[in-house]
């Protein structure tokens, strides 16, 4: 049986993820047999995995990044329970990787207890696979109004018997109050779990809190496993959370301007990571109660998880009249998963599989319509772009089907399949395909014929240099030899 370390936060958002990526890695690089699993996962940005019966599932896109930085292949094992936000108060429940229905916030809170047999079987599986699982926790254990049921902390951690770190964010202030609080509220029960705490996204002289850190100490008994620095290379890596969403963008006057609406359940944007990695191209993520800019080039419409919800918003928010005046101009536009969905003639969910709302008129800029199915399409794919003479790759993971006259003009050919479909002009494109960016042949072609140099640079690779660059900066800066021999 594997040994195991589990890093929860002080909240949500203050860099366990990346913490937990850079210590499979390190691992990884000591020749140990590593594993990550986070027993709960709350994201719209998934990635495909494999299934114990041979099949696929879906995953938060974190463990897809975990598991890379193993170098393993994902498995739905790695985040058996996964919420996909629908609305404010519901989300579609994943486990182990299928679909298995919806619930609102309160009814969740019920399922929770059925849910946790699903996590130590997935946990059990893995646990016979490795030498080491390093878990991720989810949100703060200190929410004990839901610690009952919980199945994403500390639930999970006296349930498999995994020792803790603490991990607190400095940059957003109060770090000392937050783990110090934290170990108020936690019963003694759970505050036992705690092997000690990390410091995380510090940004100057290490050195100046040498005496918060023996203040902490102070406070919890816990001892301290290091100070981690801003993490530069953290920019390259997938982001998991829409929250990242909400920080300014970089400098303006490239060469070329890309749009990206802020859905409201705005799902797997990290397809355009690619695109934001090339040194002639802006992202501006516009949010809502902003025009999209007048001035780029490209708009991309991201994929949602609520397809209907998210266009009846973008209808109300103004856009739609921005994207007409877009496309009068002469300028592109390109629909990725549910966005390809909308730029359709009409959108239908006969099954109620998103909501209450069952049909909706498209956008119109594409001669193609979709009916959402009950089953998901959740596949790793491969082929090629006839319009653009590119092989491509990625993935799919979808409701629905599109159909309609574009769809002969297909914006890519995977495996016996076509895919997307593009206007008789070319200027108005859509998509299934995630990833499609990753690709650096379509990648130049694509920027080429929006009269854009691209890079030729591997994307995959970049992300493995920045794990392996993260690694490195851990391994000066943290305890890991203590961390690992925390692991139980």
């Amino acid at each position: 049986m594997a040994k195991a370390i589990m890093l929860q936060g002080t909240g949500s958002d203050v860099g366990k993820t990346v913490l937990v990526a850079g210590l499979c890695r390190a691992a990884r690089r000591r020749g140990i047999n590593v594993l990550p699993f986070k027993p709960q996962n709350m994201s719209n940005n998934a990635a495909v995995a494999s299934h114990p019966d041979g099949g696929t599932g879906e995953i938060g896109r974190a463990q897809w990044l975990q598991a890379l930085a193993c170098g393993v292949a994902p498995s739905v094992d790695m985040n058996p329970v996964l919420l996909k936000p629908q609305s404010d108060i519901g989300a579609q429940v994943i486990v182990h990787g299928r679909v298995a229905g919806e619930a609102g916030a309160r009814d969740y809170q019920d399922l929770k207890g059925r849910l946790m047999g699903a996590v130590m079987q997935s946990w059990e599986r893995l646990s016979a696979d490795a030498d080491l699982i390093i878990v991720e926790g989810a949100g703060s254990p200190a929410e004990i109004n839901l610690r009952d049921r919980d199945i994403a902390n500390m639930g999970f951690a006296t349930r498999a018997d995994v020792p803790v770190v603490l991990v607190g964010d400095i940059d957003r202030g109060g770090v000392i109050a937050a783990i110090a609080g934290t170990h108020l509220i936690l019963p003694e029960d759970d505050r036992r779990m705690i092997a000690g705490f990390l410091i995380n996204k510090f940004r100057g002289d290490l050195s100046l809190f040498d005496d918060g850190l023996e203040a902490i100490t102070r406070f919890t008994g816990w001892r301290s496993f290091g100070v981690v620095p801003w993490l530069r290379e953290a920019a390259l890596l997938p982001s998991e959370d829409a929250v990242v969403l909400d920080r300014p963008a970089g400098a303006g006057g490239k060469a070329l301007k890309v749009a990206v609406p802020m859905l409201s359940r705005i799902a797997n944007f990290d397809d355009l990571d690619p695109l934001r990695a090339e040194p002639g191209v802006e992202i501006v993520f516009v949010p809502p109660g902003s025009p999209l800019p007048a001035d780029a080039a490209l708009i991309v419409i991201p994929g949602s998880k609520a397809t209907i919800a998210d266009l009846a918003s973008f209808r109300e928010l103004g856009w739609e009249r921005d994207l007409a005046a877009h496309v009068a101009r002469g300028g592109h536009v390109l629909g990725l998963c549910g966005g390809y969905q909308m730029l359709g003639l009409t959108v239908r969910d006969p099954h109620g599989a998103e909501g209450e709302r069952r049909e909706a008129e498209g956008l119109g800029l594409l001669k193609v319509s979709t009916v959402m199915e009950p089953e998901k399409t959740v596949r790793d794919v491969a082929g090629t772009s006839p319009a653009f003479g590119a092989e491509v790759s990625g993935y799919e993971i979808h409701l629905g089907r599109t159909f309609g006259p574009d769809c002969g003009r297909p914006l890519t050919l995977l495996e016996g399949h076509q895919d997307g479909a593009m206007s008789a002009d070319g200027t108005v494109m859509g998509t299934y395909l995630h990833g499609l960016f990753g690709n650096a042949a379509f990648r130049r072609a694509f920027l080429s014929r929006l009269g854009v140099k691209g890079g030729d640079f591997d994307h995959r690779q970049k992300v493995e240099d920045a794990l392996d660059a993260i690694a490195a900066h851990l391994e000066r800066c943290v305890d890991i030899d203590a961390i690992f021999d925390a692991a139980r």
